[in-house]
């Protein structure tokens, strides 16, 4: 299968040689093609960290990560910008919509900035709204709808340039139950018809359950994986709770 993403050996360091902290040590995978990968971790385990350093906004300290064969630690900071946004997608947990802007123009922004032909933006929206269930209020502002339909314009943003990579960071985190599992659905939804490749950080193992394979890290390293395989969700929820009381820490210890 074809690899998106390769992490090898990544380190992070902050401080300096009197008071060094090791967020990242020696952590090294591959993401596939159309994989939903969910990580997780105690607070400080570095999955934070981790995601930054994969998203570009922060630099590692040793090692190399390739997005479809470019090494991205060795770009320079213009030449990164574009690769960024070229490249990337981003669902954040407070959905960082602009008020000012309506739904349709907040997904139209993506397009916008890539610098998207004028005549191909609007069709695209509506198709991608229409696949998110969000074309009916494309005309509203962000303070005029849900928390949910937030979230979907949020992911709508995040796909509409057909970015290699989506990266979630905790997105259900800011929604009640309901407007959670909508959520979740949508991103397996992303995943599982249109081909998108996720990478997911959480501190729920619920939400990590819609996931196809499980990071979890301890003291900035990968402590073990899992793998969903053939199993129902409900399944790989309770392999999921399992695996994190074997190491001491139950659901809610693990944010």
């Amino acid at each position: 299968m074809d690899t998106v993403l390769k992490l090898e050996h990544i380190q992070k360091y902050y401080g300096n040689e009197g008071s060094l902290t090791k967020a990242i040590k020696d952590i090294s995978f591959s993401v596939t093609r159309g994989e939903f990968l969910g990580i997780m971790g105690a607070s400080g385990s570095g999955k934070t960290t981790l995601l930054n350093c994969i998203s570009t906004i922060d630099t590692v300290s040793a090692g190399h990560i390739y997005l479809e064969g470019t090494d991205v630690t060795e770009l320079k900071p213009r030449a990164l910008a574009r690769f960024r946004r070229e490249n990337l997608g981003f669902v954040f947990q407070d959905y960082n919509l602009l008020d000012t802007l309506t739904i349709s123009e907040n997904i139209a922004l993506a397009l916008s900035i890539n610098k998207a032909p004028a005549t191909e933006i609007e069709p695209r929206i509506l198709e991608i709204a229409k696949s998110l269930n969000i074309a009916d209020i494309l005309n509203k502002y962000p303070y005029q709808v849900s928390g949910g339909q937030k979230q979907r314009c949020a992911c709508a943003r995040a796909i509409i340039n057909k970015p290699k990579l989506i990266l979630a960071d905790e997105p259900t985190g800011a929604l009640d139950s309901h407007s959670s599992q909508m959520l979740l659905s949508t991103l397996q939804s992303i995943n599982e018809q249109l081909g998108a490749t996720i990478l997911m950080v959480t501190h729920d193992a619920f939400s990590a359950s819609y996931a196809g394979r499980i990071l979890i890290l301890r003291d900035g390293e990968i402590f073990t994986e899992i793998h969903k395989g053939s199993d129902t969700r409900k399944v790989f929820f309770e392999k999921i709770l399992n695996v994190l009381a074997m190491i001491g820490g139950g659901q809610n210890d693990v944010c």
